[in-house]
């Protein structure tokens, strides 16, 4: 009977202890899950990055009129290495895009401002398109693969390269790197692969507009 009291106190220890390496537990995997998410938008490339928010920096006054929604890069940014097809199937990453600028949209089908902005895209290939700058669309329907091409060649957007990713993999990438809230999202990349600049929403790219800040973007 003497001993019942010291097998309380020393089975409530025990729970207390236990109570504890579960707390300490939980702490270490919120702190693993914040760390994270945290690596997923500071990038490992950020200090190649600085340059790109310098030319952020300069082109910034030219963000006005049918571009005055776009964002410039105020903190380097890596933008991830995104993987999509093309049209006979081939995969195809962001980083084969390295020493070009880039401007990267995701669109669909069935996002009507996306088929809105489209001819201005295809515009602004025609236009500023070449070695040293590509606009690369890339479709996100996840359903028929078909539908996107059909429009395309109805809309008569022809300059254009088709990208597609059905699985809309690369909006997700964007989207947990805070770089994607909804459809259209356009992101202007320089040669290194950084941020320049972010929109949500479409834009008329081939306005004077849009062609003063890309041109600019570009240093010609």
């Amino acid at each position: 009977m003497t001993d019942c009291p010291k097998q309380s106190l020393y089975a409530l220890r025990r729970r207390q202890l236990i109570a504890l390496a579960v707390l300490l537990a939980a702490g270490g995997a919120i702190t693993g899950a914040i760390y994270g998410i945290s690596a997923l938008t500071r990038n490992a490339g950020d200090a190649a990055c600085a340059p790109a928010v310098e030319l952020a920096r300069r082109v910034a006054p030219l963000v006005q009129g049918e571009l005055a929604a776009v964002a410039v890069a105020e903190r380097p940014f890596r933008v991830p290495d995104l993987a999509f097809s093309d049209d006979a199937g081939r995969v195809h990453t962001l980083a084969e895009w390295q020493g070009r600028s880039v401007l990267l949209n995701l669109w669909a089908t069935w996002c009507i401002p996306c088929r809105k902005e489209m001819p201005a895209l295809d515009a602004l290939q025609a236009r500023l398109g070449g070695p040293d700058f590509e606009v690369v669309a890339i479709n996100i329907d996840t359903r028929d693969s078909e539908k996107p091409r059909a429009w395309l060649k109805e809309a008569a957007v022809t300059r254009l390269t088709y990208y597609a990713d059905p699985s809309a993999k690369v909006f997700q990438d964007l989207k947990i790197a805070g770089k994607a809230v909804g459809m259209p999202t356009t992101l202007l990349v320089d040669p290194a692969g950084c941020e320049i600049g972010t929109i949500a929403g479409p834009a008329e790219w081939a306005s004077e507009d849009g062609v003063r800040l890309v041109s600019a973007a570009l240093g010609r």
